[in-house]
């Protein structure tokens, strides 16, 4: 095919060129100063794809490094395709999220469903069977004319590949605001199980070894992905439609197994997901890790359209593809295994001594260039930044309190942001695999890993307006809410990845949120013993320079040693004690009660104490292990009303609380202080719970008692829970039904 292909290599690098790949004056000129001579176009498609944002972490590499990254149980941090956290018994467990925000705001089908398509290969590459499958997802203003459009075809682009490859989608989060109206966020979360003795690396090994092509075969679908990921928008953003990458789900699941049998026959040395960047980007991560050459010839990779160009194979990000460093002795079984799984198999190069990256094509060398600087040496930025300002601690006498506090309540549940996200989780299959013991729905999903009880928690969650208001703050408490929700299953939380969403890093501006909400990530990391093992970083994220709301995502993984002791958010049974964990509340600064009741955006965000995280958290923890509590709901966004509308709502049985007298009714029930917990038990459990709370330094007092059919209370409001179940549950469903709107 490719040897009737007409081909310019040699071609005028103009500054118009350089600057169409995504490339400054200034790193051309070092590329130029690197290699000694003028590059070819390939090495020109080549070194873009190398030192764009996406894949060199120009921008942020050095303040990642400041991030907290072993710990006991760490068996790889960042640096590999996930990050690996050993659960004991020669079990490990392989966890990353990444982001597919441009792709997915092009074609949200499409861009979901390969975000999720690489983010399981990014799990199964290191030799782990996908077991969990979350998300988090970012979208315009409800009424924004593209904004049903975009949930309509994310959510459907997820289930599509997730159920048809056969992982359960447990968890998630999904939220609306206005900043992302042109530039909505998909980030994809996978987890997989692994044995911890065979974890599979990318390093290359050993002289003269082939290098092997797997998977489905290369087209121009995916060209320049990486480099559009890497830029933001304008006008011309249907004309980057071509970019985005198009999913098989089928295909990727032969490839699990072809993998999986491959990996147990002791034939990999090396083995590296295609993902962004490619060809170009495995190849050469490869072998620089290796401190190995490695040389390709570009006519023996498989391709499934006519004409392809070395340029173009170099650079697709076409899906389902693997490159592998193999025995040679077995070449032939490796061969036999793919094929017997309909998939491509095709060695395309061979590893070298001489630390260069080598393409040849038609008896032609179309690229020769020194391999550990394409890989090691890519660009780093000490961003220009400012210290964000801070904004006002909103004092609660200042916050007037609802005229009706039960209309308060219900606009609160019923709003974008707090209102059920059942449509969504139900387009998703939970359950496959059979080992999902707690569903959408809690404060985290609960999958078992073994027979004999033994499960993970994860979650994932981020408060953009908190990260706005006050990164540091924000940055510590997206750390802390996970722990908390890993917490109040009854897991203990092991590590984190992260997905660190921002707009343009070279506005000092914007690049001082990101250092500030690394920071604040970091010290809450290091203070909760919480280390990020993987992540990801996407810039950029702005159009006609308006930027997103700063979305430092974060996604945890705990362990439960004992999965019949998880603890749910469902209220159990009339007349079981309601407990406060962590005292009445008196911050109401970026509430959902100031945005969504009083149409406020302003104020300070809760802060973070991390000692009494830690303390309130492992107290409540014992308390579930114990078997002492009944229902357990960390306490976030809504405040206390929110906690407990969630629980009796999840139960069907209502509850009847009594408030102090300290602050005010509507202070009381919408603050969003941190370090908090609802918890319930048996009425005889009550009196040691509260003795064992003031022993242990925990605030803790009994606030009312789970009962009847409403949420009461006293004094102040009577809400049904049919009404309230109505306005909760019905958001979602009414916005998506509704007229259709301008695609």
């Amino acid at each position: 095919m490719t040897a009737k292909t007409s081909f310019q290599n040699n071609v005028e690098i103009t500054s118009d060129l350089v600057s169409q790949h995504g490339l400054k004056p200034d790193e051309y000129e070092r590329f130029e100063q690197l290699i000694g001579r003028k590059p070819t176009l390939t090495e020109l498609g080549i070194v873009s794809a190398m030192w764009n944002e996406h894949c060199s972490y120009k921008s942020s590499k050095k303040w990642l490094k400041t991030l907290p990254t072993t710990g006991e149980k760490v068996i790889q941090g960042p640096g590999e395709n996930a990050g690996v956290i050993d659960i004991g018994d020669n079990q490990a467990i392989v966890f990353k999220m990444e982001s597919h925000n441009h792709p997915s705001f092009i074609e949200p089908y499409q861009g979901a469903a390969t975000g999720v398509g690489g983010i399981l290969r990014d799990v199964f590459t290191m030799g782990a069977r996908p077991i969990a499958a979350l998300n988090a997802l970012r979208f315009g203003e409800p009424d924004h004319p593209k904004t049903r459009h975009l949930v309509s075809g994310v959510v459907a682009g997820i289930g599509g590949y997730g159920n048809s490859f056969g992982v359960p989608t447990v968890g998630g989060e999904v939220n609306f605001h206005k900043r992302y109206n042109g530039n909505i966020l998909v980030n994809a979360m996978a987890v997989g199980l692994a044995n911890a003795d065979k974890i599979f690396y990318s390093k290359a090994e050993g002289v003269g070894l082939p290098v092997v092509y797997l998977g489905a075969k290369t087209g121009r679908d995916g060209i320049h992905g990486a480099t559009m990921a890497s830029a933001e928008f304008d006008d011309s953003i249907e004309e980057k439609r071509p970019t985005v990458q198009v999913g098989d789900p089928f295909t990727e699941k032969c490839l699990l197994e072809a993998c999986m049998e491959l990996m147990a026959s002791g034939a990999v040395i090396a083995i590296q997901d295609m993902g962004a960047a490619g060809l170009t980007c495995s190849a050469v991560e490869m072998g620089a890790k290796g401190d190995l050459g490695i040389e390709l010839d570009l006519n023996a990779v498989p391709c499934r359209e006519d004409g392809m160009t070395p340029y173009e194979m170099m650079l697709s990000e076409s899906q389902e593809r693997m490159l592998m460093v193999l025995r040679p002795e077995q070449e032939k079984e490796a061969e036999a295994i793919f094929h017997k799984w309909g998939l491509d198999f095709a060695i395309v190069g061979k590893t070298t001594d001489d630390l260069r990256f080598r393409c040849m094509w038609n008896g032609e060398e179309v690229a020769n260039l020194p391999i550990k600087e394409l890989g090691d040496e890519a660009p780093e930025y000490d961003r220009p930044w400012v210290e964000p300002g801070k904004p006002a601690v909103i004092k609660a006498g200042d916050v007037p309190a609802p005229n009706d506090l039960v209309a308060a309540v219900m606009k609160m549940m019923g709003s974008p942001d707090m209102s059920s996200r059942r449509w969504v989780w139900e387009q998703y299959d939970n359950l496959i695999q059979s080992n999902t013991a707690q569903l959408p729905g809690g404060d985290a999903a609960v999958v078992r890993v073994a027979e004999d009880g033994k499960a993970i928690a994860v979650c994932t969650d981020v408060t953009p307006r908190y990260v706005e208001a006050d990164p540091f703050e924000g940055g510590k408490q997206a750390v802390a809410e996970v722990w908390r929700n890993l917490t109040a299953v009854g897991a203990d939380p092991i590590a984190i990845t992260d997905n660190l969403n921002f707009g343009n890093p070279e506005k000092p501006e914007i690049m001082g949120t990101f250092v500030k909400a690394v920071q604040g990530i970091g010290e809450a990391c290091r203070l909760l013993d919480f280390p990020v093992v993987s992540g990801n970083v996407s810039l950029y994220n702005e159009t006609h320079g308006q930027g997103i709301l700063p979305t430092p995502a974060i996604g945890g993984v705990g362990l439960m040693p004992d999965v019949t002791k998880m603890a749910t958010v469902a209220f159990k049974q009339e007349g079981d004690s309601i407990i406060l964990i962590g005292g009445h509340g008196t911050h109401l600064g970026q509430s959902m009660y100031l945005r969504e009741v009083l149409g406020r955006e302003e104020g300070a965000p809760p802060p973070v104490d991390l000692a009494k995280e830690k303390k309130h958290g492992d107290f409540v923890r014992a308390k579930i292990r114990k078997g002492r509590l009944t229902a357990v709901h960390d306490i976030s966004d809504g405040g206390l009303v929110g906690a407990l509308a969630d629980m009796a709502l999840a139960s069907k049985i209502g509850c009847k609380i009594e408030l102090q007298r300290e602050v005010e009714a509507h202070v009381a029930l919408f603050a969003e202080d941190q370090a908090r917990y609802v918890v319930t038990c048996r009425p005889m459990d009550a009196h040691a719970l509260l003795s064992a709370a003031e022993d242990a330094g925990v605030p803790a007092k009994r606030i009312g008692t789970v009962t009847g059919s409403g949420l009461i209370v006293m004094g102040e409001a009577s809400i049904s829970l049919n009404n309230l179940r109505e306005a909760h549950e019905g958001w979602f469903p009414g916005f998506m039904s509704s007229a259709t709107e301008m695609a």
